[in-house]
């Protein structure tokens, strides 16, 4: 469970394993099942304050991604579009839900954003989004009867410059213009493995948000469960994500 604070109050709760109460919902539940206890709303109005805001979701965001109001907070459930099963569910209030900006948003009146964030902020925002994409990654693995993954600092080393070098060059690529693809980018690490893949991504909200895209992707998927890896490194810099596996070689 992860929990957002703001202000010394809890803004946000996002929960990814099956043993803590997320009534009226629960981790793998199908969503037929959500579907007969609540009704989907493509188009989602709220008021605060001197704004008015307005979610328009579409077809694949209700049957992967949908919006629930429940009283005065709000209920974003993950679903994992190849099973059909519950993932992941994130409560939040009303501020949070529109400065994260999930949905197409329109809106009238002021606009509540959130604040402009220092550098410090921004590396211990993105420290801890990398080991949570870690946490995230093996407790799916764990869904799926795999091996958990054992964490590299060097690898991660080699994904968080991958990350640094996308924001700075303003690319989205598997292949950099000055360090080459990732057989490359691992050579000048100095590391070795027997076999390798990399998902990246770039503008998720956070954690959830991209492990949750990363699973409903055929290819990020097939990375992302792949037996042979046993290794991890993952790097975070300014909503630009790599994660990088390896299948370790031990000569």
């Amino acid at each position: 469970m992860m929990v957002g604070v703001l202000n010394h109050s809890i803004v946000s709760i996002a929960v990814a394993t099956a043993n803590i109460d997320t009534s009226p919902f629960k981790i793998g539940e199908n969503l037929e099942s959500v579907y007969q206890k609540m009704t989907m709303q493509p188009e989602i109005e709220l008021k605060i304050e001197e704004g008015v805001y307005r979610f328009e979701l579409f077809e694949d965001d209700l049957n992967i991604n949908p919006l629930i109001p429940l009283g005065d907070i709000f209920a974003q459930l993950y679903f994992d579009q190849f099973e059909g099963n519950l993932l992941f569910i994130r409560f939040m209030d009303e501020k949070t839900l529109v400065k994260h900006r999930p949905y197409d948003m329109t809106y009238r009146g002021k606009l509540i954003e959130a604040g402009p964030m220092t550098d410090e902020e921004w590396s211990l925002a993105d420290s801890a989004t990398e080991k949570q994409i870690f946490e995230l990654t093996n407790i799916i693995r764990n869904e799926f009867s795999l091996e958990e993954l054992t964490w590299d600092e060097a690898v991660r080393e080699v994904a968080f410059n991958h990350s640094v070098d996308m924001f700075e060059t303003e690319t989205f690529s598997h292949e950099s213009e000055k360090f080459g693809q990732l057989a490359d980018r691992l050579a000048r690490g100095n590391i070795f493995f027997e076999s390798a893949g990399e998902n990246i991504a770039y503008q998720y909200t956070d954690s959830i948000a991209v492990v949750s895209g990363w699973l409903n992707s055929k290819g990020h998927r097939d990375t992302l469960l792949n037996e042979n890896f046993t290794h991890i490194g993952v790097g975070v810099y300014k909503k630009y994500y790599t994660q990088i596996f390896l299948e370790k070689s031990w000569e």
